[in-house]
């Protein structure tokens, strides 16, 4: 009887947990851009989750590269990318020839990023080539704009050795070691505004280099997922013309591992509740329900498909 009697506790205390679908997104650096678009998301997916049993949490990551490697190990369900990460790492193409992710699959590409070269005003970093010789952070290992970086320099004829130091700080370390005059300059693909950015204009004078050139010009053209942009003037202190450079989607990303219920019930927790998404960050301010369909750079997954078509988006 008391076999029976614990075998039946047991049983009622695990009933909660394989009745409810937990996923989880991986983002970025609390700073940036990321992390608080996982949190919009999973703002709305657990207003569902009486009814849906599905529970959503948001974890800080090293980025683009991470993420998608962390849900091809099946540690994530979902994360955010840059477009033109997702495209190269499904396809294995460039540093990642024989590793493609087969199994990577597109929900939606949220909002603009620009890559950013923000630096200490006093580093006299006017151009994208005066970086040559300073302390330049390009980024850790896995982040989107480390991966970047690394297809922008060719085009220049740079590489990290003209540099000083060529740091791998996340980018939630780089205000600070701009700060402290530990580096010149960093790299930093992001939504603007970011809190990132601001924090650096505030604790020091800043400036963001221009990316522009007959070098850019051959990069984008060779990279149809890279597209010319600027960040905004008025943004950030000391910024007060539109910085000319250029850019790509953040996507939101997924394995065919994961259940067309989860990805479903995500995608249209966001579609029916658009407008209040788009207040969340003002990174969205000029996104369009249509827009979440450009730049996917990868096969559109089942669940997502099914809600679009539903929604007559498809």
């Amino acid at each position: 009887m008391k076999k029976l009697a614990s075998a039946a506790l047991v049983a009622a205390l695990t009933i909660p947990a394989f009745s409810a679908e937990f996923i989880t997104i991986g983002t970025g650096s609390v700073t940036g851009t990321y992390y608080p678009t996982g949190g919009a998301i999973c703002r709305l997916v657990n207003k569902y989750k009486k009814e849906t049993k599905i529970r959503c949490s948001v974890e800080s990551t090293g980025g683009s590269e991470y993420n998608i490697n962390t849900i091809k190990n099946k540690e994530l369900d979902f994360g955010v990318a840059q477009s033109d990460v997702v495209y190269n790492m499904s396809k294995g193409l460039k540093k990642y020839e024989g590793k493609a992710v087969d199994k990577l699959r597109s929900v939606m590409a949220i909002y603009p990023e620009l890559f950013t070269l923000v630096t200490r005003k006093e580093a006299g970093i006017k151009g994208i080539l005066d970086i040559k010789g300073k302390k330049i952070n390009v980024g850790n290992p896995g982040s989107g704009h480390a991966s970047t970086a690394d297809t922008l320099f060719p085009y220049l004829g740079i590489s990290k050795d003209d540099l000083s130091f060529a740091g791998v700080l996340k980018a939630g370390e780089s205000p600070d070691a701009l700060r402290d005059n530990k580096v010149d300059g960093y790299f930093y693909m992001v939504g603007h505004p970011t809190a990132n950015i601001k924090d650096a204009s505030n604790s020091v004078d800043i400036a963001i280099t221009p990316i522009v050139g007959p070098a850019v010009d051959k990069m984008i053209k060779d990279n149809p997922y890279f597209a010319k942009a600027n960040v905004p003037a008025g943004i950030y202190k000391g910024v007060d013309k539109p910085v000319p450079t250029f850019g790509v989607k953040a996507v939101l990303v997924t394995s065919t591992d994961v259940s067309d219920k989860a990805v479903y019930t995500l995608v249209k927790a966001i579609l029916e509740n658009f407008e209040d998404f788009k207040k969340l960050h003002p990174a969205y301010s000029n996104i369009t329900k249509k827009s979440l369909l450009d730049g996917l750079s990868a096969p559109l997954h089942e669940g997502a498909k099914k809600y679009y078509k539903e929604a007559g988006l498809l």
